[in-house]
């Protein structure tokens, strides 16, 4: 009997398939909860790994039956609790191994909170390890997060810890930065110099004289370019200890959104790609380009460019600034100081953003929007809408919008519909929550930051983040702050309940919908046959613990391409 072509096809791939799983499992998994994050959600008994992929999930009999060999190696979790890897969306691994990995680490998540007094004997103490001619260079600082409230560095309080050593200090936010009047001194700047463009600013006091704060981005570079850059073996150490802190919180994929703001574009792409080389990288990177380091025309490198470890995906622009720095553009005033006008600043008017964005829009870039205030997202949402016109399939494109912090429904409603996904820096919740509802924008708006329940309401999806090195990376921690909504300051309380989610979809935010947002679903996110094999056990399994709890559930082990992380 002749069979036709495609039913033969299909005998010989059955056939295939039986031989590969007759008993040939790398790894098999079972004895605690499997938390799949498939589209039912299914809690399965057993998980079995083949040549880093899944290639079953279900009831530990059959898993065992099928894909048990002499060599497969059984794990008993004994318990504990196997999730698909965590997927951070957002953070900026360089700028973070740059500043914390080698900079004086000024952060302070705890309470009490740092003086001005506190922040000056730190850095004091610092002054013996800068070598001649070097700069004392830190990170972390906060005035929100400052006791006196918004008490804020001055190049007068820099002087006071060296007249000699010039000192560049970046605010927690990363878009504030602190120098003393010997590093203006050197980067040449005088009172007179005009603002470097691009939403950056010299501040200065009333009576014209520069008093060392910056603002965005830009008005750093004349420093930067003074300081001593690290070598490429001081970098590279530096980044590899931050992608294994990492892998240490169970992130096996992690965006990285500003490729090129330090170092350039080439050179910076050009360090992930050797890492990569080098298999160097205990977890997968999606690059975003820095869209302010892109020069006109610029085409080096293709939408998609890499592989499924190392892959550039978009490019990614700064509409506007910090919420709690007061420079996210809003528009309503702020409540600080008490009857303040300012509303904060665009960085770029409406046509030349979408001027910006556009052409990269066009070669297929996903692009990607940093809009905290309501003003800044109203100005990406309607680029966006212009953007998308004509198109048939609008959410296939993916846009997104960073942190999402002051908003309105009605933007949710907008966004949700153009399948426009924001990813909220949930960390605002939690440590800056009470300034933000006290002191900062007032309630009505502090109860909408993060709006994930109208999200989930409207129908869309949305992811969760840290930001690092704005807030600690740690996917848990995320869960918790947004299942709950607590506020750090004690008396703790509830900030905006209405946009609190399930854990069940706080999960998802880590998992499979951040997948979703870096265009990785088909790959990552959850645990199920023919996906990569990115897991994590927990000591503990979230869906059972108490929301506040979830942060504090110890990661057990990392594992990525159906490998166990080793992390330092």
């Amino acid at each position: 009997m002749k069979l036709a072509p495609n039913l033969m096809a299909a005998i010989l791939l059955a056939q295939s398939a039986a031989a590969v799983a007759n008993g040939s499992a790398d790894t098999i998994f079972y004895g605690g909860p499997i938390v799949t994050v498939n589209g039912k959600n299914e809690e399965v008994q057993a998980l079995a790994i083949q040549n880093g992929k899944i290639v079953a999930v279900g009831k530990k009999h059959d898993v065992i039956k099928d894909w048990q060999a002499p060599a497969t190696k059984i794990v008993d979790l004994n318990g504990q609790t196997l999730m698909p890897g965590f997927v951070e969306p957002h953070v900026h691994i360089i700028v973070t191994s740059y500043l914390e990995g080698l900079g004086v680490n000024l952060s302070n998540f705890a309470l009490p909170y740092d003086t001005i007094d506190t922040i000056s004997t730190k850095l004091r103490a610092q002054l013996k390890n800068v070598p001649a001619g070097g700069w004392l260079f830190g990170f972390g600082v906060d005035p929100s997060r400052t006791a006196p409230f918004m008490a804020e560095l001055t190049a007068d309080d820099l002087d006071k810890v060296s007249t000699d050593v010039p000192i560049f200090i970046v605010n927690q936010s990363g878009h504030i930065g602190y120098v003393n009047h010997k590093a203006i001194e050197l980067a040449g700047l005088t009172d007179s110099t005009p603002n470097p463009g691009d939403g950056g600013i010299y501040v200065k006091d009333a009576q014209g004289k520069l008093t060392g704060k910056l603002v965005e981005p830009p008005s750093y570079l004349p420093f930067m370019a003074k300081m001593p850059a690290p070598t490429e073996a001081q970098l590279l150490g530096a980044i590899k200890n931050t992608l294994n802190s990492m892998a240490a919180t169970g992130i096996t994929t992690v965006s990285e959104m500003s490729v090129g703001s330090n170092f350039g574009v080439d050179r910076e792409v050009a360090i992930y790609r050797d890492i990569f080389a080098k298999n160097a990288s205990p977890v997968r990177v999606r690059g975003y380009l820095w869209g302010q380091a892109l020069p006109v025309g610029y085409n080096s490198i293709k939408p998609n460019d890499g592989d499924d470890w190392l892959r550039f995906i978009g490019v990614k622009y700064i509409s506007d600034g910090s919420t709690q720095g007061l420079t996210a553009a809003l528009n309503n005033p702020y409540f600080y100081p008490k009857d303040s006008t300012f509303s904060g600043d665009l960085n770029y008017t409406d046509g030349a953003i979408y001027g910006l964005m556009k052409p990269f829009f066009d070669q297929g870039w996903q692009i990607s929007i940093h809009a905290n205030g309501d003003k800044a997202i109203d100005q990406t949402l309607n680029n966006y809408a212009k953007l998308l016109d004509g198109n048939k399939n609008p959410q296939a494109r993916r846009l997104r919008v960073e942190h999402f912090t002051v908003n309105t429904e009605g933007q949710v409603a907008k966004a949700v519909k153009m399948g426009v996904i924001p990813s909220f820096t949930i960390g605002h919740v939690n440590f800056w929550g009470q300034a933000f509802n006290d002191h900062l924008i007032g309630p009505d708006r502090a109860q909408r930051i993060d709006p994930a329940g109208d999200v989930i309401r409207a129908g869309g999806k949305f992811t969760l983040h840290s930001d690092s090195p704005v807030s600690p990376f740690g996917p848990l921690a995320y869960i918790s702050d947004e299942v709950t909504r607590l506020w750090q300051v004690p008396p703790q309380k509830v900030l905006g309940p209405k946009q609190a989610v399930t854990v069940d979809e706080a999960i998802r935010a880590i998992t499979i919908d951040a997948a979703y947002q870096i265009f990785a679903d088909n790959l990552v996110g959850s645990l199920e046959v023919g996906k990569q094999a990115d897991l994590v056990v927990l000591e503990k399994n979230p869906r059972k613990t108490p929301p506040a709890e979830i942060r504090n559930i110890k990661v057990k082990q990392t594992w990525v391409d159906g490998k166990q992380i080793v992390w330092k």
